[in-house]
C-alpha cells in the first residue's frame, strides 16, 4: 500500500460541492415526477389530503436525497417510501420516539437501491445491515468478467422539523465496461477499462487520480491510498485502489474504521475497472463537537490502519472494535491471539509427559497410540469455540496484552503498559478458572516470541510474525526449529518452518472439500508442517539447504482463491525479509521458496515480485521455475524420477531382477514427476499391463489418468474416476463411489505387485490402523519391494510392521530426493552467476536452450544418479551389518549427517583456508569451477551457504563411505586425500 496527501483547489466562487470529483446529479423531471407522486398518495388515501403535500415537498427538498434516487426509482416506488417514512414518524410519536428506524430495499439481477436512516460517526450493528450486504452480494464478487459499481449518499436534511434523523442511500449498477479485455498497453488507460457511466460522471482530475492510483496497483500486491484536501473545508477525500476480489467485506469494514475516529461520510463511490482494479472514494468529515484529535491526526490514522482492514476486514471480535470496546489494533490482535491459541495452547500436561516417559519411544504401536491420544487430547479440550468464548468475555485483558505487545514492535505505544510478571498476575486475579488463565497465558507467550512483525507496517497485505520458536514443547517437537513465521490473511492461515538458517522447501497449498475436512486440516496444520520440514530435512542431508516447507489453508470459504492466499503469503514474509520495509526489521534474512501441492504455477510470481520488491536474491528466491526465468523444472528433467530410479534400480542390482519380469504399483499422476495408474482424476488398472506407449503419451502431454485412452486396456482392465458411481468392474464388482474407491485403492486386494512405488497421496495414507490391509492372508506383504516417492505416504510405525513382515522399503527421504538436489543447485547458479549472466546462460527465450544451461542439467542429473547410489549401497551395507529395518537406518543417516554438517561448519578444518578451497573444488559442480572460477564463486556466494556446502559434503560423504559407526581412524583416512590435493596444489 501507498498513501499520498494532496490538495484540491478550486475557482475562488466555485461550491465547495462541486469539488467531489463527479459531476452532480440533476434529474430534469423532478418537478414534474413530484406531482404526479402527490397525486399517486392522494388516490391511496393513507396520508391525509392536507398533509400529502408537505410530505411530498419535505421529501423532495428539505430531505436532501440526491436526485440520483429521483432518477433510477419510479413514481410507485418513491410514494411508497415516502409512506413508509410518514408511517414511521407517527410511529415514533405515539412511542415518544424521537429517532426513526427506516430500512427500504429494491433488489434486481442488474441493479440495488438501498435507504436506511443513519447516524453519523455510528456504525449499525444491528437491522439489514446494508453495506455489509452490498459487499457480499456485489462488491466482493465482483470481477472483469460481471463487476458492480456503487454511488451512496447521505440526505443534506433530516426526515422532519423535529427529528435530527438522516438518510443514507445506496445506488448498485452493474458495469457496462468501454472494453472488456484490455490489452497490457490498454489496461492503465482509465477512459478505455472505466465503466461508461462513471466516465461520463467523473471530472477529468478524478479520471487522472484514478488512472494513476490504478497503474500503482497493477505494479505492486496490496491497498494504495491517496488522501486529497477539500480547500475551503475540513473535508478529506480518501480514494482506496485495490485488486478485484483480493479482499472482502472492506467496504463495510472501513466505514467502522472511520466511525471509530469520530469521522462519518457525506457521500462514498466504489468504481470497478475491467484491468481488475477497484477504486473506493470516501468524503470523510469530522462530527460536530468531537472530541477526538484534528482531523489532521484522525484522517492518518484512518490512512494507516487502513491496510489493518484490508488484510483483515472482519473477525469474530468485529462488534467490539464497533462499539468502540476495542480499537482496530486490538482487535485484530485479539483475532491473531485467537489463532495462535488454537494451534499453540497447551493442552496435553503433566498427564501426557507422564505417560510419554512410561512407553517405549521405540515401539511403532505405542508411538502411535501415543500420536493418537495426542491428537484427540488436542481435539477436545480447547475447541476453536471454546477459545474464542473465553476471549470475549475479557476485552480489558486484550487492551492490556495489546499494549504489551504494542510495547515491543511499535515506536510510540498509545499508553503506559504493565511488565510481564505484572500482566500475568493481573491474567491470574480477572479470569477465574485454569482454562480462562491458560488461554491468556497464550498471549503472553506469542508476544515473549514475536522477533519482527509487519503488523506496523503500512504495506502489507497479510499479517506476518517471525517467531523465536523455543515455546515449542520438546516431548511434542523434539527437533528444535531454528525459524518460524506464521501468516494470517483473509482468506488463508499458514506457516513456514525451517531447521536452519540455511534452508530450502516447498510451499503447499492445504484445501478443504467440505467444514469437516477444514476442520481436520486446521487442527493437523502445523503438526503437518513440522513433519513435512523435518521430512525436507532429512531429505536434505546431502545439499547445503537444511530443511524448511510452508503451508497455506485456505478458509472454508475461500477455497477458489488459491492464487491471492499464495501471493499474500510471500509478500508478508517479504516484508521481514527485506530491511527497511517494517519497523524494527534490521537484519536481512534469505529463505529459499520452492513449489508443492498446489503452487507449481506460481513461484515463477513470486521470484519476480521479490525482484521488484528489491530483494538481491530474487534469482534464487523460487526454484522450479520456468525456464523462462533461469529455471530447472522437475518434470521435464525427470529430477525426482532419477532418484527414485536409482533405488528401483538397486534392487533390480541386488536380486538379480530384469524389469520385464516386474510387475509394479504405482500412485501419483502422469502430469507430474513420476508417472502412475492412480491419480487425482481416478483409477486405471490392468492385470495385463498397462499399455506403456499410452502412459507416456499422457505423461508427455501432462494428462490425468482420465485421459487415458480405454481401448488400450485388456478385457480384466479398468479405469474408474472419481466422480463416478456404480461403476462395474470386469470382475463383477460393483463401485458404487469413485473418489473412496481412489482413496482406499492401495489398500484394496485388487492389486498384488513385486513393486510398490507411492508417489502421490495424503500424509500417513497407510497407518498401523490400515496397514494389515497390505498383508496377505499369509501375513505376508502383497509387495515386496517398497520405493517411497511421496513424502510420508507411511507413518514409519507402519514401515516398520511392513519390514518385520518381510517387505524391503526405502523411505521417502532417502529415495526421492532427487528434486531437492535439483533445486538446490538451481540455486545455486542464481547465486553464482551475474543478473547478466544468468540472463545469458540460464534464461531458455524462445525456445533456445543456454549451451551451459544444457550442459549444466547434465551435470546435475550426474549429482543427482551418484548422491542416490551412495546413500543406497550405505542402507544396504548398514542393514547387513546390524539387521535393523532400512527406515530406521535412513533416519540414523539422516541426523548422524545433519550433525557432523553442523560440526564440519564450526570446526577448525573450516578455519583452515587451503583445506577450505580444496574441498570446495570438489563439492562445487565443476561447469560452474571452469566457468568462473573457485575465488569468483567465494566472492558472490554468501559465506553462510558457502559454509553450509562445505559442512554438508564432507558430512554425507563420511557417512555414506563409514555409515553411522565410523572406527577412530576413520575421520582421519576420509580426510588424507583432501590433505594430498593441498600438498599438490602448492608443490
Amino acid at each position: 500500500m501507498s498513501f499520498r496527501v494532496h490538495g484540491l483547489f478550486m475557482p475562488p466562487n466555485s461550491m465547495v460541492r462541486n469539488s467531489i470529483g463527479y459531476s452532480e446529479n440533476i434529474f430534469d423531471g423532478k418537478a414534474d415526477q413530484m406531482l404526479k407522486v402527490c397525486e399517486y398518495l392522494e388516490g391511496k388515501g393513507f396520508i391525509p389530503k392536507d398533509l400529502v403535500n408537505n410530505e411530498v415537498k419535505w421529501f423532495y427538498g428539505n430531505l436532501g436525497i440526491d436526485d440520483m434516487y429521483f432518477s433510477l426509482e419510479s413514481i410507485e416506488t418513491i410514494a411508497n417510501h415516502i409512506l413508509a417514512l410518514y408511517g414511521a414518524k407517527i410511529s415514533a410519536y405515539t412511542k415518544n420516539e424521537n429517532a426513526l428506524d427506516i430500512n427500504l430495499e429494491r433488489e434486481t439481477d442488474e441493479a440495488a437501491v438501498y435507504i436506511h436512516t443513519s447516524r453519523p460517526g455510528v456504525s449499525n450493528v444491528k437491522g439489514p445491515q446494508y453495506e455489509k450486504r452490498i459487499d457480499t452480494q456485489f462488491l466482493d464478487v465482483s470481477s472483469t468478467a460481471k463487476a458492480y459499481r456503487l454511488e451512496s449518499y447521505r440526505s443534506l436534511g433530516t426526515v422532519s422539523e423535529s427529528m435530527n434523523t438522516q438518510l443514507r442511500c445506496y445506488f448498485v449498477a452493474k458495469c457496462d465496461f468501454v472494453k472488456i479485455d484490455p490489452s497490457p498497453e490498454e489496461e492503465t488507460d482509465v477512459r478505455l477499462v472505466g465503466d461508461k457511466t462513471f466516465l461520463e460522471k467523473a471530472t477529468d482530475n478524478t479520471l487522472e487520480i484514478y488512472q494513476n492510483v490504478m497503474k500503482t496497483v497493477l505494479q505492486r500486491t496490496g491497498p494504495v491510498i491517496e488522501m486529497f484536501e477539500v480547500e475551503g473545508s475540513r473535508e478529506r477525500r480518501l480514494v482506496i485502489g485495490y485488486r478485484q476480489r483480493s479482499t472482502q467485506s472492506f467496504f463495510s469494514a472501513m466505514s467502522d474504521l472511520y466511525h471509530f475516529y469520530e469521522l462519518y461520510s457525506t457521500r462514498k463511490y466504489v468504481e470497478q475497472f475491467s484491468n481488475g482494479v477497484t477504486v473506493m472514494s470516501l468524503y470523510l468529515n469530522p462530527l460536530p463537537n468531537s472530541k477526538s484529535a484534528p482531523i489532521e491526526h484522525t484522517i492518518h490514522q484512518v490512512i494507516k490502519e487502513a491496510s489493518l482492514i484490508y488484510c483483515l476486514p472482519t473477525t469474530p471480535l468485529q462488534s467490539f472494535f464497533q462499539t468502540g470496546r476495542l480499537s482496530v489494533q486490538e482487535a485484530i490482535y485479539g483475532y491473531v491471539g485467537w489463532i495462535f491459541a488454537q494451534h499453540f495452547l497447551n493442552r496435553l500436561g503433566n498427564e501426557y509427559a507422564s505417560l510419554a516417559n512410561a512407553m517405549n519411544a521405540t515401539d511403532p504401536v505405542h508411538v502411535e497410540v501415543l500420536n493418537k491420544i495426542k491428537k484427540r487430547l488436542r481435539s477436545d479440550t480447547f475447541t476453536r469455540e471454546y477459545i474464542l468464548e473465553i476471549i470475549k468475555m475479557y476485552p480489558d485483558l486484550i487492551h492490556l496484552l495489546y499494549i504489551n505487545f504494542a510495547l515491543t514492535h511499535y515506536v510510540n505505544p498509545r499508553a503506559a503498559a504493565l511488565d510481564d510478571d505484572e500482566l500475568l498476575e493481573k491474567i491470574k486475579k480477572t479470569t477465574s478458572n485454569l482454562h480462562e488463565f491458560m488461554v491468556f497465558e497464550s498471549f503472553l507467550i506469542f508476544n515473549k516470541h514475536v522477533l519482527k512483525t509487519n503488523f506496523y507496517q503500512p504495506t502489507k497485505v497479510a499479517l506476518s510474525f517471525r517467531l523465536d520458536p523455543t515455546f515449542l514443547p520438546a516431548i511434542e517437537y523434539p527437533t528444535k526449529l531454528f525459524g518460524m513465521f506464521i501468516v494470517i490473511g483473509s482468506e488463508f492461515r499458514g506457516f513456514h518452518l525451517r531447521f536452519r538458517d540455511v534452508a530450502r522447501g516447498g510451499i503447499r497449498i492445504i484445501r478443504s472439500r467440505n467444514k469437516e475436512s477444514y476442520s481436520i486440516n486446521l487442527r493437523t496444520l502445523f503438526d503437518e508442517n513440522y513433519a513435512l520440514a523435518a521430512t525436507q530435512q532429512r531429505k536434505n542431508k546431502d545439499i547445503p539447504e537444511g530443511g524448511s516447507k510452508g503451508t497455506i489453508l485456505l478458509d472454508i470459504s475461500q477455497q477458489d482463491k488459491d492464487r491471492v492466499a499464495f501471493e499474500k503469503y510471500v509478500d508478508s514474509i517479504l516484508d521481514l525479509l527485506i530491511v527497511g520495509n517494517s519497523p524494527g526489521i534490521k537484519e536481512p534474512e534469505i529463505l529459499f521458496f520452492g513449489p508443492d501441492e498446489g503452487t507449481a504455477n506460481f513461484v515463477d510470481w513470486a521470484s519476480a515480485h521479490a525482484r521488484a520488491r528489491g530483494a538481491a536474491f530474487w534469482k534464487a528466491f523460487t526454484t522450479g521455475k520456468s525456464q523462462s526465468m533461469g529455471g530447472i523444472p522437475h518434470d521435464l528433467y525427470g529430477m525426482t524420477t532419477r532418484s527414485v530410479h536409482q533405488y528401483v534400480l538397486g534392487i533390480y542390482r541386488k536380486f538379480n531382477l530384469k524389469e520385464q519380469n516386474i510387475t509394479k504399483f504405482q500412485t501419483g499422476g502422469p502430469d507430474g514427476d513420476l508417472g502412475t495408474i492412480v491419480d487425482g482424476s481416478g483409477v486405471i488398472c490392468d492385470q495385463e499391463g498397462i499399455d506403456r506407449s499410452e502412459l507416456k503419451r499422457l505423461a508427455n502431454s501432462r494428462l490425468m489418468v482420465s485421459q487415458f485412452d480405454e481401448s488400450k486396456l485388456s478385457p480384466k482392465g479398468f479405469k474408474v474416476l472419481i466422480d463416478q458411481t456404480n461403476f462395474k468392474l470386469p470382475n463383477g464388482q460393483v463401485i458404487e463411489d469413485g473418489l473412496l474407491f481412489r482413496n482406499n485403492f492401495h489398500l484394496t486386494n485388487m492389486v498384488n505387485a513385486d513393486l510398490l512405488v507411492p508417489c502421490g497421496g495424503r500424509p500417513e495414507a497407510v497407518d498401523l490402523t490400515n496397514v494389515n490391509s497390505l498383508l496377505d492372508l499369509h501375513g505376508k506383504p502383497r509387495f515386496k519391494y517398497i520405493v517411497e516417492g511421496a513424502n510420508l505416504f507411511f507413518t514409519q510405525e507402519a514401515r516398520i510392521r511392513l519390514e518385520n513382515a518381510g517387505a524391503i522399503i526405502f523411505k521417502d527421504a532417502s529415495a526421492n530426493k532427487g528434486g531437492v538436489t535439483s533445486s538446490s543447485l538451481e540455486v545455486l547458479a542464481a547465486l553464482a552467476l551475474t543478473d547478466e549472466e544468468f540472463a545469458k546462460n540460464m534464461v531458455v527465450k524462445d525456445g533456445v536452450i543456454p549451451q551451459f544451461y544444457q550442459e549444466y542439467i547434465k551435470g546435475v542429473h550426474h549429482i543427482i544418479e551418484k548422491n542416490a547410489e551412495l546413500e543406497f549401497e550405505c542402507i544396504w551395507k548398514e542393514h547387513r551389518r546390524t539387521n535393523k529395518p532400512r527406515s530406521i537406518i535412513s533416519d540414523e543417516l539422516s541426523l548422524a549427517i545433519v550433525d557432523l554438517n553442523e560440526n564440519m561448519q564450526q570446526s577448525i578444518l573450516w578455519q583452515n583456508v587451503p583445506l577450505r578451497k580444496a574441498v570446495l573444488r570438489d563439492a562445487f559442480p565443476q561447469l560452474l569451477l571452469d566457468r568462473l572460477g573457485l575465488d569468483t564463486l567465494l566472492e558472490r556466494i554468501p559465506e553462510s551457504y558457502v559454509r553450509a556446502i562445505f559442512g554438508s559434503y564432507l558430512a554425507s560423504r563420511f557417512v555414506y563411505k563409514y555409515g553411522t559407526q565410523p572406527s577412530q581412524f576413520a575421520f582421519f583416512e576420509f580426510m588424507n586425500p583432501f590433505f594430498a590435493k593441498i600438498t599438490d596444489h602448492y608443490s
